[in-house]
């Protein structure tokens, strides 16, 4: 794994196809997005942490790929607390696009972590921003912001003008970095644009988030594994996605004339409880018999209806979710139980 990240070195600068780099290729937007830029031409590179393992990534199947590994799609190891990697990687690659999904992404954890957090999320975003200032060919910077900058507004839905009010530690730090890349835009000229991004799900989703947890659980229940899935509060009500949707989006906002903010967001509240029907129903299961909430996943403090107004998006680049949310459920849940049957050794512990 190492050896073949660092051949990503000797990545030719420059080429035909539109080059972008992506930190956070590793996680769930990074593995989408990566595909879609692929498909539409691009050279992709990407910004992977020393510790990252790309054989049991959501990049496998690209990095297994010898048609694409080390031709277009290319990886260098570099961390958002380094910037003279960082400043290193970008003066090679020289990429048009700079996609910055990197961070620490969970809410619940950055109340456990709240330093670290905001060394990544917030001062990480800086860095770079503070890098591609001094380029001598400044690219087209994409932000992924959080609707948990808005905590609990005042006004619902939200838009890009609603102010922002943060409740956790993540979302004070994604605040702190939305600010700057705005500051950055208007005091230095940058194409830099913040994607106010609304909670968005997929069967690569992250194992603590509560969407993977239950159609994981779930399924384990189903492929006989488990019998009890343990819950929160299950009436909080999210704007969720499908995060093919939100990376598409991506894409679009930098494509635009000029750099702006926009909302992502399918504009529809569902709860927890929602996901527990839409999931065990895929199963012909009753989340009846199995669910039992347990204070222990209570958050300390919870953001109140969370519901994005995606007008702007929509009339400016055309932008709309195409995937309903039973759909979405049902698609992890059905993915959750393939997993385990194509390996039933393999428990939830």
């Amino acid at each position: 794994m190492n050896e073949s990240v660092e051949v990503g070195r000797n990545a030719p600068v420059d080429s035909n196809p539109p080059v972008a780099l992506i930190t956070g290729i590793t996680g769930q937007d990074g593995s989408y997005l990566t595909e879609l830029l692929l498909e539409q031409g691009y050279a992709v590179h990407g910004a992977v942490r020393r510790t990252s393992s790309l054989e049991r990534s959501r990049l496998a199947h690209l990095y297994a790929n010898k048609d694409l590994y080390n031709q277009r799609l290319f990886l260098h190891y570099a961390d958002l607390d380094d910037p003279t990697t960082l400043r290193r990687v970008l003066t090679r690659v020289a990429p048009r696009e700079i996609y910055h999904l990197a961070g620490q992404s969970h809410v619940g954890l950055s109340f456990e972590i709240p330093e670290t957090t905001c060394e990544f999320t917030a001062m990480g975003t800086l860095r770079l921003l503070e890098i591609l200032r001094d380029l001598p060919r400044q690219p087209r910077f994409f932000h992924a912001a959080s609707s948990e900058i808005f905590g609990r507004p005042e006004e619902s839905p939200q838009s890009e003008k609603t102010p922002m009010a943060p409740v956790s530690p993540y979302a004070c730090a994604k605040a702190f970095a939305t600010q700057m890349v705005r500051i950055y835009r208007d005091a230095h000229g940058l194409f830099a644009v913040n994607g106010i991004l609304y909670n968005h799900e997929s069967p690569r989703r992250g194992e603590n988030f509560v969407t993977k947890k239950i159609c994981r659980t779930a399924a384990a229940i189903k492929a006989g594994q488990e019998s009890v899935l343990k819950l929160g509060d299950t009436n909080a009500r999210r704007d969720w996605g499908h995060a093919r949707d939100y990376v598409r989006g991506m894409w679009l906002a930098l494509q635009h004339d000029q750099p702006d903010d926009y909302v992502f967001a399918t504009g529809v509240l569902h709860s927890v409880q929602d996901i527990l029907e839409h999931a065990f129903s895929a199963l012909g299961l009753k989340w009846q018999e199995h669910v039992v909430i347990d204070p222990q996943f209570l958050r300390p403090s919870e953001p109140m209806f969370l519901v994005g107004d995606n007008r702007k998006a929509r009339e400016a680049l055309g932008w709309q979710p195409t995937v309903a949310f039973g759909e979405l459920i049902e698609e992890m849940t059905l993915a959750e139980l393939a997993r385990l049957e194509a390996r039933p050794e393999q428990s939830l512990a």
